[in-house]
């Protein structure tokens, strides 16, 4: 599934649809929420579940914020 998102990043940027700051916010946060559902799966420490949980919400709250820009 990782894969699958780098592979949506790549043809968003390369076809000039978004710029590349603005992929990466909307994408990277579901991307670290899938690598913290892995970490849950296979029964890795709380601590490798909860680190990229903590990552992907500021970063999640910046997409918003720049979400929330372009409809005002």
């Amino acid at each position: 599934m990782l894969a699958v998102i780098g592979l949506e990043l790549c043809w968003l940027v390369v076809r000039g649809k978004w710029p590349l700051a603005k992929a990466l916010l909307c994408l990277v946060p579901g991307a670290l929420m899938l690598l913290a559902l892995r970490a849950a799966l296979t029964g890795l420490d709380w601590r490798m579940v909860a680190l990229p949980l903590m990552l992907s919400f500021p970063i999640h709250l910046a997409d918003l914020a720049q979400r929330a820009r372009h409809i005002k």
